[in-house]
């Protein structure tokens, strides 16, 4: 198994659209596509902040959900030109967590 840790910064006084748009739009559809999305989480001392969590089986996996989402007409057309109005995209960090033996997560 392989974990996506995405962090987001949220354009000032987006949060709670942002955490709307998320839970309400972009994981339903990504998980419709066959996506694992383990969590969404908010930070308590830092509005801006905003993270969620992916699974993948392998690196096969992940790039064919990639093109299954991404690629997707209802992605280029409808979900991802909204993104830009409550989100940073240069604040994006995207980090690939391998779980350790004996981690809970696997």
């Amino acid at each position: 198994m392989l974990f996506e840790l995405r962090q987001y910064r949220i354009k000032p006084g987006r949060q709670a659209d942002w955490v709307e748009f998320m839970e309400n739009v972009i994981i339903p559809f990504q998980a419709s596509k066959g996506m694992v999305i383990l969590g969404s989480f908010t930070d308590e001392a830092d509005e801006s902040a905003y993270f969620w969590i992916r699974r993948f089986r392998d690196e096969a996996e992940r790039e064919a959900q990639y093109e299954a989402v991404y690629q997707s007409d209802e992605w280029k057309n409808d979900i991802g030109p909204r993104i830009p109005d409550m989100m940073e995209r240069e604040g994006v960090v995207v980090r690939r967590l391998q779980p350790t033996p004996h981690s809970a997560l696997q």
